[in-house]
């Protein structure tokens, strides 16, 4: 986390930062409950394959591949980032022998008809290539609540071709339950396709197959010939199929198919597949990997984006026996066409924020290089991480996923820049802000030890103004997304 050495910070300092708080302690709106905790990535660490969703009881569930592949587990919390310490329960492990006494990779929770089903995909052991001789069987709850049920085999996925097959899953769509899931077709050279089917009952089909898309693409075949790991996001009158794509490295990325929302979805011509990848590794966030995704929303309702991603690019042997693809949760972001931009992987620490100004809701505070302005541009450039400043007391630092070692810094002319941080008393104070909740979605930033400053959208600019200065009370406020 950036930040700057507390030893080096005067104790006055301190004092007017709290009586900044103290200052702006009465401002939360009437009404406005406290925010949720911020989560912080890598949310879970050593849990791949990662499936988190909040489900209508009002907890997060959060399920993974673990890294021994020996059991199916499960954690619950009331928050997004409580899953990062919530305990985790063992639901099932591999039997002794037999079909399913190997690896046990990619679990996905599901209530179908009544139903607490986890699906998951499993081999044999014995070592050599028969381990990957993958099917997909399911586990069932006996009870209403799976976390203290118990739970038992329910039986193996009809699968149309009994080849190998994984990464299940179920999305409704006008009252219909779907399947979907990653398989070899036998005449197909390619390790795994998607396909889609209506659900009769947790393990059979009700109806014929439909082969929805083959991995052809560059990006898609680095190292193996991978469509896998399908999931669905119903948004703005369109079905969002990501699925992942080539070898479980650095390259392992995610593609999209996209339907729209009255189409046959059966009907493969009813897909489009973009032609490039929508969320692949960064350097610039150190993030190598990203895939195997799912979705869910946070408290307030934003969408989130759900992934495991390792924080190194070299890997010793077999990228499937190195533990560390953690689960990392991000925001997704609309363009004007109502498609997800899932940015950039956002690196490790608190999940970042864009701010929108209330005058100016289509626009955001970025920047470009050192300049700090208010306007439109890239994801990467807009999302800006709150991190605990050396001011003390509640104070933060913005600083920028994809500028490393940068924050914003307030100039005594009033004007903002990236900037080092500096072993510096002044610098601490320029760079420090007391965040004030303005309501549930809306945010004002005073300058830590000065309250009556804060940050305005002035003329396509971010400044510190004086906060009586007439119109600030409008240009202040940002909105949060």
């Amino acid at each position: 986390m950036l930040h700057l050495d507390r030893r080096l910070f005067l104790a006055g300092a301190a004092g007017s930062v709290a009586a900044a708080q103290t200052a702006v302690a009465g401002m939360r709106a009437p009404g406005t409950t406290p925010a949720a905790p911020v989560p912080v990535n890598p949310l879970v660490k050593q849990r791949a394959d990662a499936q988190v969703f909040r489900h209508t009881d009002g907890y997060y569930y959060l399920t993974g591949s673990v890294p021994e592949y020996d059991r199916l587990v499960l954690r619950r919390s009331r928050t997004l980032a409580g899953l990062a310490t919530a305990e985790e329960r063992v639901l099932w492990r591999h039997e002794a022998t037999g079909p399913m006494s190997g690896f046990l990779w990619a679990p996905e929770l599901h209530l179908f008809q009544g139903k607490w089903i986890m699906y998951f995909a499993a081999g044999p052991s014995g070592g050599g290539e028969d381990v990957f001789r993958i099917r997909t069987y399911a586990i069932v709850c006996d009870g209403p609540d799976p976390m203290t049920g118990n739970w038992k085999v329910l039986g193996k996925f009809e699968s149309p071709f009994d080849g190998f097959n994984l990464d299940s899953t179920i999305f409704e769509h006008r009252g219909v339950s779907y399947f979907c899931w990653a398989e070899r077709e036998p005449g197909i050279e390619t390790n795994s396709n998607l396909y889609l089917a209506p659900l009769k009952t947790p393990l059979t089909l009700g109806a014929k197959a439909v082969r929805l898309t083959v991995p052809t693409l560059d990006w898609e075949i680095r190292g193996f010939k991978v469509a896998e790991a399908p999931a669905v996001l119903a948004r703005n009158g369109r079905l969002f199929m990501t699925y992942s794509a080539s070898a479980t490295d650095d390259r392992y990325s995610l593609g999209m198919l996209t339907a729209r929302d009255d189409a046959d979805i059966m009907d493969p011509k009813s897909w489009v597949k973009s032609p490039q990848p929508v969320f692949v590794s960064s350097e610039v966030t150190s993030v190598y990997g990203p895939g195997h995704n799912s979705f869910t929303v946070d408290e307030q309702g934003r969408d989130v984006l759900v992934y495991h991603g390792r924080d190194y690019k070299a890997i010793t042997g077999d990228p499937l026996f190195d533990p560390n693809r953690h689960t990392r949760v991000q925001r997704i972001y609309y363009r004007e066409d109502g498609t997800p931009d899932f940015g950039i992987p956002v690196g490790n620490g608190p999940v970042p924020d864009r701010f929108s100004p209330a005058t100016a809701p289509k626009q955001f505070v970025r920047h470009d290089g050192d300049r700090v302005l208010v306007g439109q541009g890239s994801i990467p450039s807009s999302q800006f991480r709150s991190v605990e400043s050396m001011a003390g007391s509640g104070a933060i630092s913005l600083a920028p996923i994809d500028v490393a070692d940068r924050v914003l810094f307030a100039a005594p002319d009033g004007s903002v820049r990236l900037a080092q941080p500096l072993r510096d008393r002044q610098f601490v104070l320029r760079s420090s802000f007391v965040r004030e909740a303005v309501d549930r979605d809306t945010v004002r930033f005073a300058l830590a030890g000065r309250p009556n400053m804060v940050l305005a959208h002035v003329g396509g600019e971010l400044r510190l103004v004086a906060r009586a200065t007439r119109g600030t009370a409008q240009n202040s406020v940002f909105r949060v997304s």
